[in-house]
């Protein structure tokens, strides 16, 4: 991706290794956001390794303004059984709330369809909170569509461990 020069001089870019610390600043302030301030375990380190590692899995694109990370993109490939073809999942979304009337979160949702268009993949998709009414109507404004039949399913910690341990049972 060729960065880009967006409104009042901020840059939109691909991630790249020292943006960790502003990348983690943006996820711990989306979880405030989200009700969640203290769900974050995310460190500098195993951002540095998800992203930049040999291996990385996860990628992300960011708004730069004077040298400060105040947007984020933050998603990986996946893969339809249906179409055949891969597709891609925005993890995490947010722009520093004194930022938002500048176009920097369309823009990054921009890049990202510009990647799907360019791999030709065929979704893109994320998960919104039901509450986040600001960001409904963001994202009505772009087309997305609620896929109003499909509810997200989730096993973490405790429960996770003991689904794993039936395999042996």
């Amino acid at each position: 991706m060729t960065p880009r020069t967006l409104a009042d001089g901020a840059v939109l870019r691909e991630a790249r290794p020292g943006d960790e610390p502003g990348i983690l600043a943006c996820i711990r302030a989306l979880a405030v956001y989200e009700r969640e301030p203290d769900a974050v375990e995310n460190t500098v380190e195993a951002l540095e390794d998800a992203l930049f590692g040999d291996e990385p899995r996860v990628f992300a694109h960011v708004v730069e303004r004077d040298g400060e990370i105040v947007g984020i993109a933050i998603w990986f490939v996946t893969y339809s059984t249906w179409t055949g073809r891969h597709g891609l999942w925005l993890e995490d979304l947010f722009v520093d709330p004194s930022r938002r009337a500048f176009g920097y979160g369309k823009a990054l949702l921009a890049s990202l369809a510009g990647v799907c268009v360019e791999r030709g993949y065929s979704r893109f998709e994320w998960t919104v909170l039901d509450w986040n009414e600001p960001a409904l109507g963001f994202y009505r404004s772009i087309a997305a569509e609620p896929m109003g039949d499909w509810t997200t399913q989730r096993v973490t910690g405790e429960a996770l461990a003991a689904l794993a341990a039936t395999l042996d049972a």
